[in-house]
């Protein structure tokens, strides 16, 4: 009985050892800004509580031995493990938060906040209902943002009367580097890549450089899910207005490990296009493009490879480029039209011809106390050429043949706390122009090579759930390194004083330079968000900037052929430094369903503005010949002010009203007068209607308003021709704008099948006949008549 007893205390004691509790408790934080999360699910074994306000979270009577733990939080990865209890554990649990947000400073959609950046987004509804449209004439659609264009094909997007080397665009976040600075150089970009489009107004990103200082474009491709699929589209578009078509597909693979593959392409093809009554001759245009990336993207560490490539051939209107000064006068002053009607897909001389090739590597780490740290490196080549008319041996031979080859690299720390994050980066950068003098003809750029270097810091401070701040530096350096022939006369003339040591040598009547130019430009924003109530929110943002002149600026000396100009650089221009004043309101009212409304107030100063603005006309020496007008360059003070409005009414459920208003006026304070080429006045509405039978189906009428532009410089050029044996005195009005126009279009779409979409676009539904004031070819043309745009587009 003795051992029985001692045997049954023995399991006794053992029993008592295995029932033994231990308490588990913790805390459960965001991995980047430490901040503690509140209502987290977590889970111990059969037990489950939430954290509270200060992420704390804990368990009592928890049995020794091994557990699952689980914890979950909204918008972050589900985190579990084994946890083995043999004593009282604290715990710390990180979670993954953020893993669907794009840690930038241009932020849309999902995105974490905007801050105090003023932006505007298409998405990517907005992009399938224009798929056919370049991206100047798509980002037309926006308030305070319109195009510059040469002739209807070639456009580039102009934010509050500024354009060019002034606004940055971010392809896939690399800086587009293609010969920005001409007035008829398109950007390269197919619309059909990217999930939404960003554009920030004013130089509030100077993340992305000083030379945005008119504003920033963003084009981001969509979040790839971290799931096994294969998911993509096929989409085939009819356009009657040039007779042609688009054909374009995009495939992606992902891998619930986080690896992905994705390529895409575009072809689209028209030919000469119709003004109301008319065709124009040599107007037709191809386009073609391919993207390829591959990677893995996992919250702690990702890289990714992509490649995209563009190829472009546009005709330009032949009538912009005429044999006399007497077809000049008569084409401007009268609107006498030359080489109409007569269709035809082929395109012939004047062209351009323009491929633009991007290779991207990134590279991304977080770590847990350092933050988040990125790497990317990008290779671009730009390869343009521009045929004039030209006669004999020239007849194929490109007037300008200009290769343009841009490296760049970045490094950017960010780091991130509950209440501040601090982002800071090194760029560097380097530019090789190379123009071909196969061509034969005088080059408008030069040869010159780049050097660029810069660093930035962000840094960003919520004051309260309702104030927020954000100031941000950067300095830039940049130096020019070219080879310059100039006219000696105008050498000595106009700059052997100034720059002695440029000269190199004498030859014949031309005199060799080489321009080293350097530049310093420090540039630094403030911004402030006030968001009081869920339904008011107020923005400022203040701005200077400082931007080094483009090349075109410096060195052009020449037939611009395609833009039908003689452009004039000026070697004597300095950095330019531009001021920005934008304040911002958007307010959510209880009128009917609901009223959004957004009003956007801005000013901005320089005292050294680059400008361009007509001085004369030239007879060409080209083989072709012809009379052009003179372009220069020249260094003023000027302002601009201006606001943009937009509205969004919900008058049922199902039927939408939008409205927004443009007007700016500019000033060139220098020479007392109006700046030349500044945005109209435009009111632009819409109605949309949706219903849920049949599936998506809905249907928009758009109602554009541009207004004349009163306001421009008086550049009239006077000049002489003879007629008839006499020799008659004339003034060319090269300053009065068009007429004010109202266009409409509309659109209907709907979901045919399950995965099949339908999209039916009318633009210019009245088959209104009209003139753009930012159209560099109005004096000589009309713009687009009616078309119909129908797209086809199978997701799969």
């Amino acid at each position: 009985m003795k051992h029985i007893i001692n045997l049954m205390l023995v399991f006794f004691g053992l029993s008592l050892v295995t029932a033994q509790s231990y308490s588990v408790e913790g805390t459960v934080q965001d991995f980047h800004d430490k901040t503690m999360l509140e209502n987290a699910v977590v889970t111990l074994g059969k037990f489950t509580t939430k954290t509270d306000k200060k992420g704390r979270f804990s368990f009592s009577n928890i049995s020794a031995g091994s557990h699952q733990l689980f914890a979950k939080h909204p918008l972050c990865d589900d985190y579990t493990e084994n946890v083995k209890v043999d004593r009282d554990l604290h715990l710390a649990i990180t979670l993954e938060h953020h893993t669907n947000e794009i840690q930038t400073v241009t932020l849309h959609g999902s995105h974490k906040t905007k801050g105090s950046v003023i932006m505007s987004t298409l998405d990517k509804t907005d992009i399938d209902r224009n798929s056919t449209e370049n991206l100047g004439n798509l980002l037309s659609k926006l308030s305070g943002v319109t195009a510059l264009k040469t002739g209807n094909n070639i456009t580039k997007p102009v934010i509050r009367g500024l354009y060019g080397s002034r606004i940055s665009i971010l392809n896939n976040g690399v800086k587009m580097a293609e010969q920005e600075w001409g007035v008829e150089h398109a950007p390269n970009i197919d619309v059909n890549d990217f999930e939404h489009i960003d554009v920030v107004k004013g130089a509030s990103a100077l993340k992305y450089g000083n030379e945005g200082v008119g504003g920033v474009v963003v084009l981001e491709p969509a979040i790839l899910p971290k799931k096994d699929t294969v998911m993509g589209n096929i989409r085939l578009s009819g356009i009657s207005n040039g007779r042609g078509g688009e054909l374009g597909a995009t495939v992606i693979k992902s891998w619930e490990n986080q690896w992905f593959v994705k390529a895409g392409g575009t072809y689209r093809k028209t030919g000469d296009q119709y003004v109301p009554h008319h065709t124009l001759q040599n107007t037709g245009q191809e386009f073609n493009s391919f993207n390829f990336a591959f990677g893995k993207h996992s919250f702690l560490q990702g890289f990714d490879v992509s490649y995209s490539g563009t190829n472009q051939e546009f005709g330009i209107y032949k009538g912009a480029h005429l044999s006399s000064l007497e077809d000049f006068y008569n084409a401007i002053n009268f609107s006498q039209p030359y080489y109409l009607d007569n269709f035809s897909y082929n395109i012939d001389n004047p062209k351009q011809e323009v491929e633009h090739h991007i290779a991207k590597i990134f590279a991304y780490k977080r770590f847990e106390n350092f933050g988040k740290l990125s790497f990317q490196y990008s290779f671009q080549i730009n390869h343009r050429k521009e045929y004039d008319i030209r006669r004999g041996e020239l007849l194929n031979v490109p007037s300008m043949d200009l290769r343009l080859i841009t490296h760049s690299a970045s490094l950017v720390h960010l780091l991130e706390r509950s209440n501040w994050s601090l982002e800071s980066g090194l760029s560097a950068g380097y530019q090789d122009n190379y123009p071909n003098p196969a061509t034969k003809a005088r080059r408008l750029i030069p040869d010159y090579y780049r050097y660029d270097a810069g660093a930035f810091s962000v840094f960003k401070y919520r004051f309260s759930s309702k104030m927020n701040a954000e100031a941000a530096v950067r300095y830039d350096f940049s130096r020019y390194d070219a080879y310059k022939y100039y006219d000696s006369d105008k050498w000595e003339a106009n700059f052997a004083a100034i720059f002695p040591q440029f000269f190199i040598q004498e030859s014949g009547s031309r005199t060799l330079t080489r321009p080293i130019l350097d530049y310093h430009n420090l540039s630094a924003n403030l911004g402030l968000d006030y968001k009081p109530t869920q339904n008011y929110e107020f923005k400022l943002n203040l701005s200077r900037v400082e931007r080094s002149p483009n090349p075109a600026e410096l060195f052009a000396d020449g037939l611009h052929h395609s833009a039908a100009i003689i452009e004039r650089g000026d070697l004597t221009i300095k950095k330019e430094a531009l001021y920005n004043f934008n304040l911002s309101f958007v307010g959510n009212f209880n009128i009917l369903k609901g009223l959004h409304l957004e009003i956007n107030p801005y000013l901005m100063y320089s005292d050294s503005f680059i400008n361009q603005i007509p001085t004369g006309y030239e007879s060409s020496n080209r083989s072709g010949g012809g009379a052009f007008p003179i372009w220069t360059y020249q260094q003023i003070k000027a302002r601009m002010i201006g606001v943009d409005t937009d509205a969004e009414l919900s008058i049922l459920d199902n039927l939408k009203w939008k409205s927004s208003f443009s007007t700016l006026r500019g000033d060139d304070l220098s020479n007392n007068e109006p700046l030349i080429l500044m945005m109209p006045t435009k009111l632009r509405n819409s109605i949309e209607l949706n219903l849920s039978k049949p599936k998506n189906f809905y249907i928009t009428l758009e109602n554009d308003n541009t207004f004349k532009q009163n306001r421009f410089p008086v550049t009239d050029i006077p000049f002489t021709y003879i007629k008839d044996g006499q020799i008659i005195d004339a003034i060319i009005d090269f300053s009065s704008t068009p007429a004010a126009y109202t266009l409409f279009n509309a659109t209907i779409g709907a979901d045919l099948y399950k995965n099949l979409n339908l999209n039916f676009r009318i633009n210019n539904l009245f088959n209104t006949e009209y003139r753009e004031y930012l159209n560099r070819l109005r004096y000589y043309m009309f713009e687009p008549g009616r078309n119909f745009v129908v797209t086809l587009k199978y997701n799969f």
